[in-house]
């Protein structure tokens, strides 16, 4: 199975409005909450779509009781550490099909032991995983190296390991020797002094990442690996949440390391879930007809 950990997890809630006034009241039409976390929508999507997985992350208080109560209630296979800091919201504000606002907190900080009881909890499950995903932000105060370490801990039991961060920790899980990693092109350019984000992601191939997966919005994908480069792009832009789509893209790259797909089919089920994932109304979902529309017309080829 694919395991994934979620070092900074949240309740997600959703508001959906006819428009977006600031400045104004606005009358909510629809209110969903959900488990959020990036880690947590990568293990949604590859529940439904029929991939064996399990969610770890660490939970706390009422929001972590809610996280908890949403994960039992979506069949979501889970592990979650009860801490005592509690956990975070964040809050999308949907105006009809435009482009989602977002209100994140950033999170509480966990005392050192609670970030070791989690690296045990990830090490207990790694035996029975096939890939190790470590996706979302850091919470305030956690270890420098806490990404590194996941790395680290991953390579110790011969498990490939899937990285989706930003800032130090990108480059820490390059320096590491993370398999992937898949950065957008904000987040490349925040974390490394480079005025070409494909040059970036050549950088971090440099500074030991076996391959970097680079998400450029409605433009596609990049893949800088050892095999060669390639790019990806739809057929035709998605209008839509976007909010999951990046984690839609890394539950495709985790299947296909798994399964030890070539790199054009990886990004090529990375490019069409990721647009189908825009698609679905909530993030750790993806809509099966735009996948089907999508799959078989999306370009690939060599840099």
């Amino acid at each position: 199975m694919i395991l994934t950990l979620t070092p900074n997890p949240a309740l997600d809630v959703t508001y959906q409005v006819d428009r977006l006034r600031p400045g104004h009241t606005h009358r909510v039409g629809t209110v969903s909450e959900r488990a959020g976390g990036k880690g947590f929508n990568v293990s949604r999507v590859l529940h439904e779509m029929g991939v064996p997985t399990l969610a770890v992350a660490p939970a706390g208080g009422v929001l972590g009781d809610s996280i908890r109560a949403d994960l039992e209630a979506s069949g979501v296979p889970h592990a979650l550490l009860p801490v005592s800091a509690p956990s975070r919201m964040t809050v999308a504000v949907v105006p009809g099909d435009e482009d989602p606002t977002l209100f994140n907190e950033a999170g509480c900080a966990l005392p050192d032991e609670d970030w070791d009881r989690l690296l045990a909890l990830v090490a207990q499950r790694l035996e029975e995983a096939g890939v190790l995903v470590c996706s979302g932000s850091m919470p305030p105060a956690a270890p420098a190296d806490l990404c590194a370490r996941v790395v680290e801990l991953a390579r110790r039991w011969r498990v490939p390991v899937v990285v989706d961060t930003s800032g130090p920790a990108l480059v820490a899980a390059a320096k590491a020797g993370a398999d992937v990693l898949k950065p957008n092109t904000a987040e490349l350019l925040e974390a490394l002094d480079v005025p070409d984000p494909v040059d970036g992601a050549r950088a971090l191939c440099g500074y030991g990442a076996g391959a970097v997966v680079l998400s450029r919005g409605a433009d596609g994908m990049v893949a800088v690996t050892a095999e060669g480069e390639w790019r990806a792009v739809p057929p035709f832009a998605v209008r839509g949440n976007a909010t999951g789509a990046g984690d839609a893209a890394v539950a495709a790259l985790s299947t296909g390391v798994e399964e030890q797909w070539e790199w054009p089919l990886r990004l090529r089920a990375a490019v069409a879930w990721s647009a189908a994932a825009v698609a679905s109304p909530l993030a750790g979902s993806v809509d099966t007809p735009t996948l089907h529309r999508i799959y078989d017309d999306v370009l690939v080829e060599s840099l």
